[in-house]
């Protein structure tokens, strides 16, 4: 990616900015971008560590329609994936990668849109017990997904939203209306609930983080025991569910992405491709120049 990279920093021949205002001017911004994701796929076949794992045929048709014909609607990007599987992590090197870039993008995360469960923790004497029980947690049901349609919605016509925070302490409690997210044009939600109903159709690209089951339980049993505060024993019980869980709601939903990359690849890599990304949709020079 490195060598695709220098040659676009490099290349002094800009290409002449179209009118984007125009649908034949959005129509060689879709056949430009096109060439220029063909050559990313290219390079990744060819790599140490390809990220991109499978690309659903339908995607770049679907892509470039939208692209067409919607100029005005902000770009909605959902991640799922298995719990522990890099999404998280990839969000963070977006962030990170984007910030440096100020490329105008927004992050949040769906699982702040679950439903509070506080009284029925309560009733149970902890969380543990509550799964113990037969609680079904990652229930589609146990999500706000009426609310997280309205918030998605509206980011994408570009109005800003303030959504819960589901606090991951242990308590079950959301604080609702807690966090500010801006409508910028680049909209990344990460979570499961990016799967389900209605919610799932106003993505204009889902990616799907796929992991190797033996990296998902060491990075699970990691986080579970540095920063949520579990022993082992409950930590291995939990990963047990979530396993079930993605059984039943998430893999089944794994093959209507629009793109399934691999959670374990460099996140170098990875940071190295949204440049890429940046260099071409910038490599334009304004008609005055």
């Amino acid at each position: 990616m490195n060598s695709l990279l220098e040659k676009e920093k490099i290349h002094n021949d800009k290409i002449l900015k179209p009118d984007f205002s125009t649908k034949s001017g959005r129509e060689f911004l879709a056949i430009y971008l096109n060439s220029k994701f063909k050559q990313i796929l290219s390079y990744d076949r060819n790599s140490d560590t390809p990220i991109f794992k499978s690309i659903h045929p339908s995607f770049i048709p679907k892509f470039t329609k939208r692209l067409i014909n919607n100029p005005e609607k902000h770009f909605l990007i959902g991640i799922s994936g298995e719990s522990a599987s890099g999404k998280t992590t990839i969000c963070n090197t977006i962030k990170l990668a984007t910030e440096r870039l100020n490329m105008p993008i927004e992050i949040l995360s769906a699982d702040n849109y679950f439903r509070d469960i506080s009284a029925l923790i309560s009733k149970y004497g902890s969380f543990d017990k509550l799964l113990e029980s037969g609680y079904d947690v990652d229930s589609p049901d146990n999500f706000n997904m009426e609310q997280l349609f309205i918030d998605l919605e509206q980011l994408s016509r570009g109005i800003d939203v303030r959504i819960p925070q589901y606090l991951v302490n242990g308590t079950g409690v959301v604080v609702p209306n807690a966090i500010p997210k801006k409508a910028q044009k680049i909209i990344v939600v990460e979570g499961m609930a990016t799967m389900y109903g209605k919610v799932a159709n106003l993505f204009d690209i889902k990616l799907y983080v796929d992991i190797d089951p033996e990296i998902q339980e060491k990075w699970f049993l990691y986080r579970a025991q540095t920063s949520r505060n579990q022993n082992e024993e409950n930590a291995r019980k939990q990963l047990a569910y979530v396993r079930e869980a993605s059984k039943k709601y998430i893999l089944p939903k794994k093959n209507n992405s629009d793109i399934i990359i691999n959670g374990a690849s460099s996140l170098e890599y990875f940071t190295q491709i949204i440049d890429y990304i940046y260099q071409i949709t910038n490599n334009f020079s304004n008609p005055e120049q």
